[in-house]
């Protein structure tokens, strides 16, 4: 386990609850415990894993996720906890109200922050690199509901900078991005358990609102935190490229690398946990509010 996280990476494995525990079996017994209370994400990534719906109820009443991953770590399902907020009715209610200006504006806000992440993680491996000045440009052009979608035009300038020239963003390639896939599918697990806890329903998102995207609030709220991820690959890249079980280690430890928010320093689990609740203030008063915390500009990034 690291940070919360559970991962099963192995074929024929068993999972079930025994005594408070999430207990590891295969044809041989028992192979490992883990406190149920410690467990913030399950992530299924080995074929022929079969669980307990005893393990889902538990799992579900303590607000953590389960993550069933594809090819290559890309999430394929998310299994959210249903009624995880005393007002989760009433969160629901303010969802469907919320104007469009509203969830423009709080878009808006998202882009900014993802595009100053982004800036503030190549200042770090590339601080002269002319991209810092277009996306300096960009963020201070990002309208209500980034229209212009300049979210998309800092990404074109931001991955070459700092990846390589030759490199693209691809979820079907291998190496670097193979990487940056289970980051984000750690990354994405963690959003769902914040914004489930907040009481928010993943699929009603700001900007993302594609009917067969289950959980577009939870790919709305992740963004700003993504170029925490992009670092921690970054630091990486120089090494050879495999996703094994130390790599993913370093991964799964972002979430719980400080950022700065408003009241100080705190590690992203819990600046994504003061992002959603804050969500939840702006839909409820209908005004712009959320927190969302910043890359800080120091060399203990990851």
């Amino acid at each position: 386990m690291i940070g919360g996280l559970v991962e099963v990476m192995e074929a024929g494995r068993h999972l079930a609850v025994h005594r408070g525990f999430l207990k590891v079996s295969d044809e041989g017994g028992e192979i490992g415990r883990v406190a149920l209370d410690d467990i913030t994400a399950l992530i299924l990534a080995g074929p022929q894993v079969t669980l307990s719906k005893a393990l889902m109820v538990e799992l579900a009443e303590r607000r953590a996720v389960i993550v069933t991953c594809g090819r290559n770590w890309h999430p394929v399902a998310l299994t959210l906890p249903f009624d995880s907020h005393f007002e989760s009715a009433g969160v629901l209610h303010d969802q469907i109200a919320a104007s469009e200006p509203l969830r423009k504006r709080l878009w808006q806000a998202l882009v900014r922050a993802k595009i100053a992440n982004q800036a503030q993680v190549l200042k770090r491996y590339r601080p002269a690199h002319p991209a810092l000045d277009e996306l300096d440009v960009l963020f201070r052009q990002v309208r209500s509901g980034d229209l212009d979608n300049r979210e998309a035009q800092a990404a074109r300038h931001y991955w070459p900078a700092l990846m390589g020239s030759e490199f693209r963003r691809d979820r079907r390639a291998e190496g670097v991005n193979a990487l940056l896939n289970y980051g984000y599918t750690v990354l994405r697990a963690a959003s769902a358990r914040a914004a489930c806890a907040a009481g928010l329903h993943p699929a009603l998102g700001l900007h993302h609102k594609s009917r067969v995207n289950a959980f577009a609030l939870i790919d709305d709220l992740m963004e700003p935190f993504r170029p925490m991820v992009d670092a921690c690959v970054r630091e990486m890249k120089g090494e050879e490229v495999e996703l094994g079980v130390p790599e993913k280690r370093r991964l799964a430890a972002v979430l719980q690398a400080d950022m700065q928010a408003e009241r100080g320093l705190a590690p992203v689990i819990n600046c994504l946990a003061r992002t959603a609740q804050s969500l939840v203030a702006s839909l409820r008063t209908r005004r712009p509010q959320l927190e969302i915390a910043s890359i800080r500009p120091l060399d203990q990034l990851i």
